[in-house]
């Protein structure tokens, strides 16, 4: 099973300091060595921390149409800081997971939300060819 652990933005998160400049060594460090404990597990996928809203956009479609609206953007609790990619046997382990989490990012106080990602498996009624090509695309990058 395939999770993603979303990493919600805050204050700290949206500014535009250097994440891991003065006074942030320790949240590197913690964090490179989270990444390793689930490499060695054999379950990291990928991940990756985003930059602040300011430097990205947002694009609407209304009828078909888009509209881009640059950041950055207000509601910090709507946005996300970053992303991690897991794939483990169960929704428990991953939480277990999740749980570990170090402690160093937020200075203790962090919003995380685990979401599974769908997989091949859980379309239902599509043709062999479809399936196949599917599951292609969704694991062209793993």
């Amino acid at each position: 099973m395939k999770f993603m652990i979303i990493r919600r933005a805050d204050a700290e998160s949206e500014s535009e300091s250097n994440p891991v400049g003065e006074g942030n060594d320790r949240l590197l460090k913690d964090m490179m060595a989270y990444n390793q404990a689930m490499i060695d597990a054999g379950i990291l996928r990928g991940g990756q921390g985003l930059k602040p809203s300011a430097s990205g956009a947002r694009v609407q479609f209304r009828d078909g149409q888009p509209t881009v609206t640059d950041g950055p953007f207000a509601e910090t609790k709507e946005l996300i800081a970053g992303f991690t990619l897991i794939e483990v046997p169960s929704k428990q382990e991953a939480l277990e997971w999740v749980r570990r989490w170090p402690a160093s990012d937020g200075h203790g106080n962090v919003s995380l939300e685990l979401r599974q990602l769908y997989e091949v498996d859980d379309f239902e009624g599509i043709s062999d060819a479809d399936r196949a090509e599917l599951d292609r695309q969704m694991n062209a990058s793993t």
